[in-house]
């Protein structure tokens, strides 16, 4: 058997394997404009059912993150994520192949099943590092990547090989995983502090409870749009190549959110920069109603990649900073997924045919609150850390 070297468990490199097994099995959701337009496109779906498959999707990863949550103390991370990849491999190789939408949607779940519980493993190792914030950081960072080569070069495809080439993106995606898989060192679960714990006692379960709120309003705002923007863009006239490449460009442009956040850590607290990105977030979602101005549709989807990074880093970083063992990043996986799977779901009876004026007030009223739910835990945290400069503060063990 083949002895592969180990990286620095809180190395760079570490934080780079860590984002592509987290990522592995969700990386759909990256590219999931491209995938809703390619069932419309090339299996002549509807909006409400290539809609759906998007969410079966993603609500069967949300089932496979629960049930992680409660296991993933207890099992071989590795071992597992071994498996998990060669069933992904499996079940994408199948839908290559399904073209009735109610077949592809119970497919896809249980795909999602097996994706959910992968992250779900990569989230629990991820709180295991130094200053998660910033592993959550390079997570985003390639997404961010990967899903812009996805939704720039996947749509144009779609017309001439058909859907297969979607599903033939995540096939090459897990495979590279496995791959990188081998270089990863062991994350035993880390003890706690002896002398203070972020989450621990009573008084931590409201904020908590807010903070896994926040995610899921904020994935549900963001994912409800983003997976009918290919769509959107054509309701204002806009050419499906231009939109696509806009769409790719902009998700390159989102690994400044997810750098700065590698960058800033918690040196300025959590709520700043939460509320910061939160804003900017509102106002890109707001500019798409004059998406008819392509310099705004350029900018606004810019503005948005970019904060969609840099907040959903600080909120899951949020999230795992209420224990150490990393139930609470799992736990906050699974209410992520919940928000992304959500979101296609009302943006599928939302839209209709063309309604997107009023997705696009449904997104801005989920944004609303979502930054609302935020403000409890970041005051919480950036008060019970009383060095909020040093990125690894509330990381502290024995």
């Amino acid at each position: 058997m083949i002895a592969f070297p180990k990286v620095d468990p809180n190395g760079m490199t570490a934080r780079v394997l860590l984002a592509f097994l987290a990522t592995a099995g969700l990386y759909y959701v990256n590219i999931m404009p491209a995938l809703v337009d390619g069932f419309k496109e090339g299996l002549s779906f509807s909006n409400r059912d290539a809609g759906l498959v998007g969410s079966f999707n993603v609500y069967g990863a949300a089932c496979g993150a629960f049930v992680v949550a409660f296991l993933v103390t207890r099992i071989n991370w590795r071992l597992t994520s071994h498996l998990l990849l060669l069933g992904l491999l499996v079940l994408d190789t199948i839908s290559m192949f399904v073209v009735d939408p109610a077949s592809l949607m119970a497919l896809r779940f249980v795909h999602g099943l097996v994706g959910g519980s992968l992250v779900g493993v990569g989230f629990s190792i991820i709180a295991r590092t130094q200053a998660p914030d910033r592993t959550f950081g390079m997570l985003l960072l390639v997404q961010a990547l990967a899903g812009g080569l996805g939704v720039m070069a996947l749509p144009p495809l779609v017309p001439q090989f058909g859907t297969q080439v979607l599903f033939a993106a995540l096939i090459l995606f897990s495979a590279i995983t496995l791959l990188l898989l081998q270089f990863l060192p062991d994350y035993p679960p880390r003890a706690m502090s002896t002398t203070r714990v972020a989450g621990s006692g009573l008084a931590a379960k409201g904020p908590y409870l807010f903070a896994l709120a926040s995610v899921f309003l904020f994935q549900a705002a963001n994912m409800g749009l983003y997976a009918f923007v290919i769509g959107l863009g054509k309701s204002y006239g806009l050419n499906v190549d231009f939109v696509s490449e806009t769409l790719g460009i902009a998700n390159w442009f989102g690994i400044l959110g997810a750098t700065l956040v590698i960058w800033l850590s918690t040196r300025h607290g959590i709520f700043r920069p939460i509320f910061v990105g939160m804003v900017l977030t509102v106002l890109g979602t707001w500019a798409l109603l004059l998406s008819d101005v392509k310099w705004i549709w350029i900018a606004s989807n810019i503005v948005t990649a970019v904060t969609w990074n840099f907040v959903i880093a600080y909120l899951l970083g949020m999230c795992s900073r209420f224990d150490y063992a990393g139930q609470s990043a799992v736990w906050a996986g699974f209410v992520s997924k919940m928000g992304l799977a959500t979101g296609p779901l009302i943006g599928s009876f939302v839209l209709g045919e063309s309604r997107y004026t009023i997705l696009i007030a449904v997104s801005l009223g989920l944004l609303a609150l979502s930054t609302l739910a935020a403000a409890l835990p970041a005051r919480y945290l950036d008060r019970e850390d009383p060095r909020p400069g040093r990125p690894d503060a509330a990381l502290q063990i024995t």
